[in-house]
């Protein structure tokens, strides 16, 4: 396993852009389009040295963002008027929003990253740009390693709407180089499974508590994943170090099958590891969604995260993060769950 850098700080990386100018002025300003879970957890390790700024479509949402040191900035993607302030105002900007997932004729595009950067590029543009997409976006690969040259084979709506994304974005980067608005340096990272014991939904505990089933080994495919933290370790550090029209995979080292995992995530929660089904049966055991997942298998590479970003994971594999959570008391079970003790 390649050796993990050291983590930075945000001081070293914020001094080399900064140099030697009154602080009034060398604060920079990160605007968070989309400032989910993932979006707080980068904006707490911003925040020391940096303005943040959150698009929101959601007033109610306002208090939640000042409590956490962000000025909320009303608008909606889906409302380009909306939108007109966003222009100028940042230094970088980090975009986690998702494309709409349905009611559009042209259901392959995203018009919500489009109206986004209709809005930055009306004034000076910031000179950062990280979007977050999809491992989706390779498709099935047989379960072979997957770096960021592999052609993209999007098979899903939702995967090819993302890699429309992805190309707006990048386009975006390339075409600034020549413009008097100034130039865009735009990263791209493909994110495969988030994960984290204090998101909602973040652990497979839920699934574990129905017993939904998982493939039998012979049919399983590959699963990636990605702790929310390290995930967030990434946007940070992709805001700076990010190379130009540059994709990263941000992924941690892990090698399962999707049943293997769940078998020990189910040994770690002390609960009985899935039943098994055969392929030809899944679809009457397994709600859609997850079925199309099960149709997919690959194993992202990520040295190049690690060389560029040089991204330390604090978890390198999804069971140190599983483990983790489990430790810290993360973990707790629905009300009225039965378990059984640990071996």
């Amino acid at each position: 396993m390649p050796v993990n850098p050291p983590a930075p700080s945000l001081t070293s990386l914020y001094a080399a852009r900064a140099g030697a100018l009154p602080a009034r002025f060398r604060r920079e300003r990160v605007l968070i389009v989309g400032c989910g879970d993932v979006g707080l957890r980068a904006a707490a390790l911003l925040r020391p040295r940096t303005r943040l700024l959150a698009l929101t479509s959601s007033p109610e949402r306002a208090p939640l963002l000042r409590q956490q040191g962000i000025v909320p900035l009303q608008g909606n993607l889906d409302n380009d008027a909306s939108l007109r302030r966003l222009s100028g105002l940042a230094t970088r900007v980090l975009h986690l929003a998702p494309p709409p997932t349905e009611g559009q004729a042209q259901w392959w595009l995203d018009p919500r990253t489009a109206a986004l950067l209709r809005a930055l590029r009306r004034r000076p543009m910031a000179g950062s740009l990280v979007y977050g997409s999809t491992s989706g976006v390779y498709g099935d690969c047989a379960g072979e390693w997957v770096d960021e040259a592999r052609p993209l084979n999007a098979q899903t709506p939702r995967a090819l709407r993302r890699v429309d994304a992805e190309r707006q974005v990048r386009h975006l980067g390339r075409a600034s180089i020549a413009s008097p608005m100034g130039a865009v340096r735009a990263s791209v990272l493909r994110i495969p499974g988030i994960y984290a014991a204090d998101r909602e939904g973040g652990t497979p505990q839920a699934r574990l508590y129905k017993g939904t089933p998982v493939l039998r080994a012979e049919d399983d495919v590959f699963t990636n994943h990605i702790h929310a933290d390290d995930l967030a370790r990434a946007c940070m550090l992709a805001l700076w170090r990010g190379r130009a029209q540059r994709t990263y995979n941000v992924s941690d080292d892990s090698e399962l099958k999707m049943g293997d995992y769940y078998d020990a995530a189910a040994d770690l929660y002390g609960l009985p590891r899935p039943p098994r089904v055969p392929r030809s049966t899944a679809a009457d055991a397994l709600p859609l969604m997850l079925l199309s997942f099960m149709s997919e298998s690959r194993r992202l590479l990520n040295a190049r995260m690690k060389r560029e970003l040089r991204l330390s994971l604090r978890y390198p594999t999804v069971l140190d993060g599983l483990r983790a959570g489990v430790l810290a008391g993360a973990q707790a079970a629905p009300p009225g769950a039965v378990t059984r003790p640990t071996a």
